[in-house]
Order: structure tokens, then sequence, then C-alpha cells
């Protein structure tokens, strides 16, 4: 094609700043569109992205700088975060929406979220960028991470923040506060995650153990009230609302004096308890609150303090025989029966939910 006569490169540019687009200028210069591109070009001016406009928004330069919010969120990613082998997109897993929601606020992301659906029990957080999936591979996000992972060079003044992000996408705390573990299955994460607990004064342990599958994983833990209070003012001094809140407050129990003596009390002198009973007991259970218009814990307190007052104590119980069909359940039990049962359980040798179980047999 042959530029229009009278058409110069100025008339070109400003054109092309007043926002029409190249098919309208071809028409008008005599020109194609490329011929176009080199006219810009070679006068430095700044052009529009071309192609289909970006459906899902996101701050593309997020990974580029190190921040503070930045070094978290990278935490996160590196054990809770997936890159896609084949597509331009991250995913972020979590089961607390709320975190998703906070990432997605940091990076100026759509919030494009994944309900969990089949085996896959958490939320995702979904992020289509080439930019962002390539500056996390820089970072050591590959696809299928997970043995290979390693600790990335973290400028030393974001390490509390990048750790906390690690300790909230696949780090446990205590409830009493006196312990807290990593679990990774990569040696060399490990290794370096040691290293730095070391440099800040700590004494972790390291152990290897063994999936069902019998493949490796490491697990890091720093131990004891001292250990912990000192890990957490490190972590959390200046970590804002940067944090899964449950694991800092746990964390913090020890720092501002002592903890209370039953976190999960309730009124009337009730504990909250979690443990796991047979579903087919639970559906008994059900139908018998139900005719006796009554809560299915205080039947099991029924059944308890008979177990405990006719056998005093000495539980005949075949562990070879627990049921295959154990699901969750949650209730609130007497605090002073509660005692009893776990003394009796630890006495026996046994775990709480066998005597849960084993108890609704003077009843049922």
């Amino acid at each position: 094609m042959a530029r229009i006569k009278g058409i110069t490169d100025q008339k070109i540019i400003e054109l092309y700043e007043s926002g029409m687009s190249y098919k309208e200028m071809c028409q008008l210069v005599g020109l194609s569109d490329r011929a176009i591109r080199n006219v810009l070009s070679k006068h430095g001016i700044q052009m529009r992205p071309t192609g289909r406009p970006r459906i899902h928004q996101v701050n593309e330069d997020f990974f580029k700088k190190w921040t503070h919010e930045m070094a978290w969120v990278l935490g996160l990613f590196i054990t809770d975060g997936h890159v896609n082998k084949d597509l331009h997109s991250v995913y972020l897993a979590q089961k607390d929406v709320a975190i998703l929601q906070k990432v997605a606020t940091l990076m100026e992301a759509s919030e494009v979220l994944s309900e969990p659906t089949g085996t896959r029990k958490t939320h995702l957080l979904i992020i289509n960028s080439k930019v962002i999936k390539s500056d996390l591979e820089k970072l050591g996000i590959m696809p299928n991470k997970s043995r290979s992972v390693r600790f990335p060079d973290v400028p030393k003044e974001f390490l509390p923040a990048f750790v906390r992000g690690v300790i909230d996408g696949d780090g446990w705390v205590q409830k009493e506060g006196y312990q807290m573990n990593i679990t990774t299955a990569s040696e060399s994460f490990a290794e370096s995650l040691a290293d730095v607990f070391k440099a800040w004064d700590l004494m972790p342990t390291c152990e290897i153990r063994f999936s069902d599958l019998k493949r490796p994983y490491f697990r890091i833990a720093v131990s004891g009230k001292v250990q912990i209070m000192h890990l957490a003012e490190i972590l959390y001094s200046n970590s804002n609302e940067l944090c899964v809140q449950s694991k800092k407050d746990r964390m913090l129990l020890h720092v501002n004096g002592k903890p209370k003596a039953e976190p999960y009390e309730t009124i009337h002198g009730r504990l909250r308890f979690r443990t796991t009973i047979s579903k087919a007991i639970l559906l008994e259970l059900k139908i018998m609150a139900a005719e006796r218009e009554t809560h299915i814990n205080h039947i099991l307190e029924d059944c308890l303090e008979k177990m405990l007052s006719e056998t005093n104590g000495v539980i005949m119980y075949e562990k070879s025989r627990r049921p295959k069909d154990r699901v969750q359940y949650k209730s609130t039990y007497k605090k002073t029966l509660l005692k009893r049962v776990r003394k009796c359980a630890k006495e026996n040798n046994l775990n709480i939910n066998d005597l849960i179980e084993h108890s609704t047999k003077y009843l049922l």
C-alpha cells in the first residue's frame, strides 16, 4: 500500500493519539496497520495493546517488586498455589474464602472464585494472566511444584511476611499456643525454612515422614511457649490484616500474659468438643433424640455417665472393630464429664471417639 499524498508522520501520530483504530487509519493514510505501527515505533509513541480486551482484571506488576503484601501473597502461592501447565492461569486454594478475597483485593484482581467440587474441598481464586504466571515461575512456582519448589531469594526485610504466608498456607498452630509446624514435600524448601528459623534464634526441628503411599514429606516445627512467643513477635509486629486471624490468635496466646484456661468454654460449665463418630450411630441417636424431644449430646452424656459408672473406668474395646463410616461431629459436653472421659481414654489407651461410640451400647 502507498501512503496517501500529504499524510505526514505527524498526521499519523495525531490520528492514532485521537483514539482512531488501525482499520480506520488504514483507509485514511493508505498504509497497512503494520506500516502504521512502524511509524509510531520510529517516533517512540507508546502503543495501545492489541487483541481482545482483558476480561479478568489484575495488577500484572504485583510480583515484580517486593513489598510486604507481595511477600505474604507469595507465601500463600508457594504453599497453596498452582500454575496451570497448559493455560496462562494460576490458582490459589483456601478453605477460608475471606483470604482469597483479600488476595484478590491486594492484586487488584477480578474476584473469580470456584466453589469446592468433587474431591476438592477448598475454594479457588482463579487469575488468568500470562505475565503473572511468568513472574510466579521466575519466583519458583512451577507446575507440579510440590516436591521441587525451592525457597525463593526473599529480601531480609520481607522474610516475616513471606513466612507468615507459608504458615497461613501449610502451617498448623496448636490451639494452646505451644507449637507451630509446617509440612512440605520439598526437602530443599524445608531445609531453607529451618535455616531462616535458626537465623531468628529459634530452635526448629525437621522430621521426615512418609505418606500412605510411602512418599516422603517434611515437617518443620517450632515448640515451646518462649519459642512461639518469639516467633509470633517477628511474624506479627507489622502484619496488620495480612494473616489468617485464627493462627495469629493462637500464636499470640501467651504474649500478653497467661492464656485462658479453657478457650472453648461456654456458659453453664460446658465445653465445645469436636470429634468423629460413626455415621450409623449418629443416625440412631438423631432418631432417638427426636423421639425423646431432647438433644443428641444430652443422650451421649447419659451414655458416658452410665458407661463410666458400670465399668469403673475399665473399658474392653476391640480397636480392630472401629467403625469405617466416621464423620465429624461437633457439640458441647459438661466440663467435668469431658475431663473424666479424657482421663478414662488415656488410661485405656483409647481415643475419645472410641469411648463415645462404645458408650452408646449402654442405652441403644
